[in-house]
């Protein structure tokens, strides 16, 4: 490598224990550019970058700014050489002003509002910025914390940012805004760096691609040069089929209705307002909303862990009568022969017991079928055994405990035992967070074989493009409200982003 990248790590390496998670990493970031260091979760993205931060030392290896060794021992070295790290989870005071945070830490004699004021606006202008300095964190949207966190940086002098998943908890419109802006700053000659993997967004916006897989560096290619299969290839290590298939189901029943749910948390708020749709069995209905949208809420009030304070919810078992789910609780929903298997968004708080093996989280769902005091392991076992080999679950065996594994591992194992369940109603959230290409595409074919089993799959996503492909239809919360059902093969992304950000997809005047 050469002295004209802006920052440039030479083989860098960085251990956890035993755990390598950056082998010997060399990669340069040249001014006005923008890079996507792209790479599977766990491939050791944000842990090299924070390296650049200050959060981490390395090893091994060394950091050079145009071309001069440096060392980056804290995040206060780290604003010295002009590098701004933009976080997954934004590190804000609710109660501050925008102003009050950007200046917050900066010894400069107190604050002067105007002059910051005036500032703040010169860089708005500069890079076409929307935020009111004087308005407080907790009324901003996510959109506006993410503008104040890259604005704090700017305004310290950062010519060097680096942002991790910027847009995992934007709306299409708010993505396609942020990239103007990145664009703008590649244009003033800042050095930027997008950490993500999202294949889409990285042929967009970026100039290069890094590629990492499993903490080694793979290589860097010019992204008008390549395509989402080869980039995948590299971040996986052989080819991956990359379309998600989408048979239609002839044979929809009504399986679940929803008439006019109303939820209200502890403190009375309203987290489900006038909820009414139909889930058939036979088809995925995905459901999208901004974050915190009521998603959760609607998952757990189905499944008898959230109280339902108006409506009903009506199930139609494939053999029986109706019954309303609303007022039992998920033993009496499960003694009434209702199946309904629930992947919920905190895998070891609600879904598994940490401290138990494979083998033990297994019987969570068939305890009472053994016979008097005696608990049935046989059939717990072979679901574990089966899970253990075709998920690909890494972990030395089926009794070691899951609080032990990683992230993706804890999810493939829930995966896995809800579908095991024979559910005819079975209802996911963000089952494929955290997973690799080839488990996350195993998981959607598991969803599609349950739907063409006559299952009805409700399928809370993230990531529009895979709820487009995989999705028959998508039910879109905003603000708890049902904001409009979409047929998935015909909707465009644009179409649903409008409808998370109004009810009725309607652009304010």
């Amino acid at each position: 490598m050469d002295s004209c990248y802006a920052i440039e790590l030479r083989n860098i390496t960085k251990r956890f224990g035993e755990v390598v998670a950056n082998r010997d990493i060399s990669i340069g970031l040249k001014r006005g550019q923008i890079l996507s260091l792209l790479g599977e979760n766990g491939s050791g993205k944000t842990t090299l970058m924070n390296m650049l931060a200050g959060i981490y030392l390395p090893d091994e290896g060394q950091i050079l700014a145009d071309g001069e060794p440096i060392s980056i021992r804290s995040p206060k070295d780290s604003f010295r050489y002009g590098i701004g790290m933009i976080h997954q989870h934004y590190k804000l005071v609710d109660v501050f002003t925008a102003a009050q945070n950007i200046v917050l830490g900066l010894n400069e004699g107190g604050l002067n509002i105007k002059e910051t004021n005036t500032r703040v606006q010169e860089i708005c202008d500069r890079y076409g910025f929307d935020i009111d300095p004087a308005k407080k964190v907790y009324d901003m949207s996510v959109s506006e914390k993410q503008t104040v966190e890259i604005i704090k940086v700017l305004y310290r002098g950062a010519e060097i940012l680096i942002l991790d998943e910027p847009t995992a908890v934007l709306t299409p419109q708010e993505t396609q805004k942020l990239f103007a802006i990145l664009r703008n700053m590649r244009d003033d000659n800042k050095a930027i760096v997008i950490i993500t993997h999202k294949l889409n967004e990285v042929l967009e916006l970026s100039d290069e691609v890094a590629v990492l897989r499993k903490g080694t560096y793979i290589g860097t290619v010019k992204t008008a040069e390549t395509t989402a299969q080869a980039l995948t290839d590299m971040m996986v290590g052989h080819a991956v089929a990359l379309n998600i298939d989408r048979p239609f189901n002839q044979n929809q029943t009504e399986r679940l209705t929803l008439k006019n749910v109303t939820c209200y948390d502890h403190e009375q708020v309203k987290k489900l307002d006038n909820v009414t749709f139909t889930v058939n069995g036979g088809e995925i209905l995905g459901v999208a909303g901004i974050a915190g949208s009521g998603q959760k809420e609607l998952l757990e009030s189905i499944a008898g862990l959230y109280p339902v304070a108006e409506g009903s919810i009506e199930y139609t078992p494939p053999e029986g009568d109706v019954k309303n789910l609303v007022g039992m609780s998920p033993t009496q929903i499960h003694k009434a022969g209702v199946a309904l298997a629930f992947v919920p968004e905190d895998r070891l708080g609600m879904g598994l017991v940490g401290s138990m093996g494979m083998t033990g989280n297994m019987m969570l769902r068939s305890w009472k079928n053994g016979f008097g005091p005696f608990v049935d392991r046989k059939g717990p076992q072979e679901l574990a055994n089966f899970i253990w080999n075709d998920l690909e679950v890494v972990t030395p065996s089926t009794e070691f405990p899951v609080r032990r594994m990683s992230g993706g591992n804890v999810q493939k194992v829930l995966v896995g035992r809800e579908i095991a369940s024979h559910p005819s109603v079975l209802m996911s959230a963000y089952p494929v967070r955290g997973l690799d290409i080839n488990t996350s595409y195993a998981i959607y074919n598991l969803m599609t074989e349950q739907k063409m089993n006559g299952v009805a799959v409700l399928f809370v996503g993230e990531d529009l493009d895979v709820l487009l492909e995989l999705c028959d239809r998508i039910l879109v919360l905003c603000g708890g409200k049902v904001s409009g059902i979409v047929d998935a093969r015909t909707a465009t992304k644009d179409q649903i982003g409008l409808l998370m950000t109004s009810v009725g997809g309607k652009e304010e005047a």
